[in-house]
């Protein structure tokens, strides 16, 4: 559905007579209402295919109002103009993208009067009144817009401080950006364009480093049109390093009036108007009162682009970040790099002590002193802290989140690739909680912030082990996450498919920051904006094999795992279809044992054990087709033949299905070629339990006379309630 209305024409001759500006600004006006009524209705697009179109119409509505301050407030009214009537009409599709855009327009703002920052302030109340995920939303953005009305100009300095890095004593929040490609997607063509890409381009002559920026954009921000910005920009750019010093003034101003409920605006106000004179009398220039503000975007933060072949390197570019940057590093829980995300190596070290003391030595050979063990024990604080944060991810999957505590640190991983790569990243989760479990450290100083942007090649098929073809999807993930929210689709799913053809458009010349910056900038809004989480269930499969030799191998998966048995051989006939080939013993496939529980109306499990005889088994934990239902909290297990597959379909969490006969079975884990086990008896699926709340489980058992209703039942809400899930960062998150 589209919009029709006009805008009020006085109040709009009004704005531009008072900018100076006459029709000038009436036209850019115009211009901007259509660009974003075309938005509005890319959304209602829904075709098989996604427009590449839409992210770039977005990116394009933002590059145009960063040209003046001016058409930033331009862009913020209509905003707000747009959201009271889509409130009014109900057409509750606009109400969040409208909302991201209006927040990422007042973060790239130089300057907002008053009034329209009190009336943004008033809509973003209104809206709480609608349900979740709009409330909640709108609570975020509310909190936002208030901080922003008492001191104007701390969205932009917190935002560039944390992304930048810069160094200061009274903020210390910092932020760093991680971007994995899937080596199984990306080429290394592709590779080379997309790290030519996200390479920091060079500065356009006159731009200030983050450091001036800061400055400029606060004195602006607070001054408002009394601020000659031109003047204050000249004075900055001539001070060279003595920039630093208003600066720091400048962050110490600001969190001085920063939680306090009864804080001054006017004060506020008159301390950045005292700091902006200091700079003009240093730099000696005089400024005349007003004059035109300068343009001051917001920079996008420093990528750390690589192809991730190893799992441990998700995990090793955050401690490396976080070593790198904490001041109080302690070697305590140092663990060696070489060691795996889940592995269980141990670093062997050979002791010569005898254990007597009388053998260690006097003081005068402290060689011989006795050394600590490097591995400790978790204190009680340390294992609250890893059910807190997990009791924080369960709240905000029932859409109730909890306060989160602010951590001086945040990782924001970018992962791009298809269902394999976000299997890999459930991996490095549960590994990584895993590590936290047994020897805490990154949970009480770094805040995981988790993105996924799809990317796939154009001839997605999965290869059996016998050279059978069976063509799917690689990117079941990114078609839920369309489905729940149509902003991501427009923004996210658009930019992954522009993403190979990108890297084939011949590389220009002279390379400016406006010209080659859609990548990162389509990157900065995702993770500055897409603030609510959707949670995927992680699974955790333990597949025992048929040679007794072999270890059990316990992993987990978060799409889809497929059972298949490398005796039905298959051979081509033309394009799209096959022939099967079997012996007349093979014909009727191979006979297993399925023992669930299954899911009845009164949501109680039930135990069922069937035998049956298949020749396939798919099972999937992300919806695959409109008709299913969208609740991530059970498994769609379906068995057949390739002929017709999918005879019989159940839907359970927990199921375990072993060969009955002497003919082994390979499981594939993700679509992941990389994770197929070979010769398999037996596989058991259950939810993955979240390592955080094992800490808690007793040694001793419990005694029965002390036992209280159903333990089969209680074992199973457990296990409901302390499940691991995936959080990946989305526009709605869940519960929409």
């Amino acid at each position: 559905m589209t919009f029709n209305a006009s805008w009020d024409s006085t109040r709009g001759s009004q704005r531009a007579d008072t900018a100076g500006e006459g029709d000038g600004l009436v036209s850019i006006e115009s211009n901007i209402y259509r660009s974003l009524q075309t938005i509005l209705r890319e959304l209602n697009n829904h075709t098989l295919t996604v427009s590449q179109s839409k992210g770039v119409l977005r990116w394009t509505l933002h590059k145009k109002v960063l040209e003046s301050p001016k058409h930033c407030v331009l862009l913020v009214k209509i905003l707000v103009k747009e959201l009271e009537k889509v409130k009014r009409l109900q057409y509750m599709t606009y109400i969040i993208p409208l909302l991201h855009t209006l927040i990422y327009a007042v973060y790239q703002s130089v300057y907002l009067p008053d009034d329209l920052c009190q009336r943004t302030y008033d809509l973003c109340k209104q809206l709480l009144t609608l349900p979740h995920p709009y409330c909640t939303i709108a609570l975020a953005y509310a909190k936002l817009i208030k901080m922003e009305q008492i001191t104007p100009g701390a969205l932009y300095q917190r935002r560039i401080i944390a992304e930048q890095r810069l160094h200061n004593s009274s903020f210390s929040l910092q932020e760093k950006v991680f971007v994995f490609a899937d080596p199984a997607v990306f080429p290394d063509s592709l590779v080379t364009g997309v790290t030519a890409d996200l390479e920091p381009a060079a500065a356009a002559p006159g731009e200030l480093d983050p450091v001036g920026a800061t400055v400029l954009h606060t004195l602006q921000a607070a001054m408002g049109e009394s601020c000659n910005g031109a003047v204050l920009k000249q004075a900055l750019q001539s001070l060279g390093c003595v920039v630093e010093l208003f600066f720091h003034k400048v962050v110490s101003t600001l969190a001085q009036h920063t939680g306090d409920v009864a804080a001054d605006r006017s004060s506020y106000c008159a301390k950045l108007q005292r700091i902006y004179e200091e700079i003009l009398k240093t730099a000696r220039l005089d400024a005349p009162e007003g004059g035109s503000l300068c343009s001051c975007s917001l920079p996008n933060p420093e990528m750390n682009f690589q192809v991730w072949r190893e799992d441990n390197e998700l995990w090793g570019a955050v401690i490396k970040f976080v070593r790198a940057s904490s001041l109080n590093y302690s070697q305590e829980c140092e663990e060696p790099p070489t060691a795996s995300l889940g592995g269980r190596s141990r670093q062997l070290v050979t002791s010569t002590d005898s254990g007597i003391m009388g053998d260690i030595g006097t003081r005068d050979q402290p060689s011989l002193i006795r050394r600590p063990g490097q591995r400790r024990r978790l204190t009680q604080s340390d294992r609250m802290a890893l059910m807190k944060e997990s009791l924080e991810e369960l709240h905000a999957t029932t859409g109730a989140p909890l306060p989160k505590d602010e951590r001086p640190f945040t990782a924001r991983i970018v992962v791009m690739g298809d269902d394999r790569t976000v299997g890999r990243l459930a991996k490095a989760y549960h590994s990584l909680r895993q590590r936290e479990a047994r020897c805490l450290y990154l949970t009480t100083k770094v805040s995981l912030e988790l993105y996924y942007i799809p990317v796939t090649s154009e001839s997605a098929v999965s290869l059996s082990e016998e050279g059978n073809i069976f063509p799917q999807t690689n990117l079941a993930v990114s078609s839920y996450l369309e489905k729940i929210d149509p902003w991501y689709e427009c923004n996210i799913s658009s930019l992954g498919r522009m993403i190979p053809k990108m890297a084939k458009m011949p590389a220009s010349p002279s390379r400016t920051p406006k010209s080659d910056s859609f990548l990162p900038d389509v990157i900065s809004y995702y993770i500055r904006t897409a603030i609510q989480p959707i949670y995927l269930t992680i699974y955790s499969v333990k597949i025992n094999f048929f040679n007794p030799g072999t270890t059990p191998v316990e992993d987990v998966f978060v799409c889809h795992l497929e059972l298949d048995f490398p005796n039905i051989k298959m051979s081509h006939i033309n394009e799209g279809s096959f022939r099967i080939t079997r012996s007349t013993a093979e014909m009727e496939g191979v006979m297993i044992s399925v023992k669930y529980k299954r899911l009845s109306v009164s949501s109680r499990a039930e135990d069922t054990v069937v035998s049956l005889r298949v020749w396939s088994a798919f099972i999937d934990a992300i919806p695959t087709t409109e008709s299913e239902d969208p609740d991530l909290s059970c498994l769609t297990v379906n068995f057949g033949n390739f002929k017709s597959a999918r005879e019989v379909s159940v839907r359970t969490c927990n199921i375990k299905i072993r060969t009955l006969e002497n003919k082994a079975f390979c499981v594939c884990l993700d679509k992941d070629s990389r994770r197929t086990f070979k010769d398999v008896q037996c596989v058991e699926i259950s939810r993955c339990l979240d390592p955080g709340f094992s800490l808690q489980k007793s040694s001793r058992p419990q005694p029965a006379n002390f036992s209280l209703g159903d333990t089969k039942d209680t074992k199973e809400d457990q296990s409901a309630i302390h499940s691991l899930p995936l959080p990946l960062n989305t526009f709605v998150g869940a519960g929409h």
